[in-house]
């Protein structure tokens, strides 16, 4: 391993390396002679060649072509003098096959390669040499150039493959990172939807129920403190969902358990409250009431809870009309009340309309305001199903 990278760190030193070694082996194989053979005249020219294919292999890198056609012409050479092209004389032209292979397409390395070895193979075999050994001629140096050729384009295969594999990695990496963000964004505006669901409501019917009891104070004492105490318990009931609310921000060892999930199973006490803030609400249901998913029920019950909460605000006479339809796989809940001269029951400076409308939207809903003719009205259509993932 640690070879590896110090060869991976000192490229130029490697190839150096090789070449000696690869000058080294050649000078060998053009001293050798086969069986029956006599020793060449001028080996001092195969040794020329020999150091002239190992030299062009310190540029393989940078021009693989030019150093597959210098070592092939060597190559060529060696082999019309008649020398016996072994796996040391032909180690110059596997190498530099081996880089065009690993740095190259597919097809210029094969193209460059069946050139390069049908050269060699015709130059091995020549016109005066058909005897016995013609076959083994042929079979070794074209066996010995097809197999760098094979390893440089595995290589080859294999660095694309791992660099696909790393790329593949950092963006799964920014994935996460970028759905991790939104997640957290979701949940801040989950959180900020259901402090202001909660703080608005609440704020509301208190301020309806401190008012409705000064106006009284004189007149009818008893129903005065019947609203001081309505008062209180509107004010402890702010308090503690706000604790619910917030309580995903705790450490899990200082959270307590927390209620159940508000939902339409909660609508008759979000309906007494507001009777207390002196609203009269005529709540009618259509259909067969059926089960909803968690996220509807409770989207549900805040939207009825924010147009309770205008209601509350602007209605003239202090009435509303809360109705819930079931058809098919939808409800389709609407809240009605007429609004007093000058209200902006659907001020679009608030937040509460934009919420309601998020709401729905985020489980497959819509949402419907109008406000106008005297009469606000909010009509909302949720699915029954829970929306499937994409």
């Amino acid at each position: 391993m640690v070879s590896l990278e110090y060869a991976e760190r000192h490229p130029r030193l490697t190839d150096g390396v090789i070449a000696v070694a690869l000058l080294a082996g050649a000078v060998l194989g053009a001293h050798l002679v086969g069986p029956g053979e006599g020793r060449a005249e001028h080996v001092w020219v195969a040794d020329v060649l020999a150091g002239l294919a190992c030299l062009a292999l310190l540029r393989a890198r940078e021009h693989p072509r030019a150093t597959v056609a210098v070592t092939a012409a060597c190559a060529v050479v060696l082999g019309g003098l008649g020398y016996l092209l072994t796996p040391l004389l032909l180690a110059p032209v596997m190498v530099a096959l081996y880089w065009l292979a690993a740095s190259t397409s597919s097809r210029t390395a094969w193209t460059y390669g069946g050139v390069t070895t049908a050269l060699v193979v015709c130059a091995a075999v020549g016109v005066d040499h058909l005897d016995g050994t013609v076959l083994l001629r042929v079979i070794g140096p074209a066996l010995w150039l097809l197999l760098p050729l094979s390893m440089g384009s595995r290589s080859r295969l294999r660095r694309a493959y791992l660099d696909a594999v790393h790329a593949r990695a950092e963006h799964a990496e920014r994935t996460r990172e970028e759905e991790a963000r939104l997640r957290v964004t979701e949940e801040r505006m989950r959180i900020a939807r259901d402090l202001h669901d909660v703080v608005a409501h609440h704020m509301a019917v208190a301020n309806a129920q401190a008012g409705t009891a000064a106006h009284l104070l004189d007149g009818d004492p008893a129903l005065t403190r019947k609203l001081l105490a309505d008062l209180q318990v509107t004010t402890s009931s702010v308090m503690l969902d706000l604790r619910h609310t917030v309580g995903v921000l705790r450490q899990a060892g200082d959270a307590d358990p927390l209620e159940p999930t508000p939902g339409l199973a909660r609508l008759p006490e979000l309906l007494e409250v507001c009777g207390s803030a002196g609203l009269t609400v005529d709540l009618a249901v259509e259909g067969e009431p059926r089960p909803l998913p968690p996220g509807a029920d409770l989207t549900a019950y805040r939207i009825i809870q924010e147009a309770l909460t205008n209601a509350t605000k602007y209605a003239a006479p202090a009435t509303a009309r809360v109705r819930l339809r079931y058809t098919g796989g939808t409800l389709t809940i609407t809240v009605a009340n007429a609004t007093r001269t000058g209200g902006k029951a659907a001020d679009g400076a608030g937040f509460g309309i934009v919420g309601m409308r998020e709401r729905a939207h985020a489980i497959g809903g819509d949402l419907r305001v109008s406000d106008g003719g005297g009469g606000f009205e909010v009509v909302t259509t949720l699915p029954l199903r829970a929306r499937e993932a994409p």
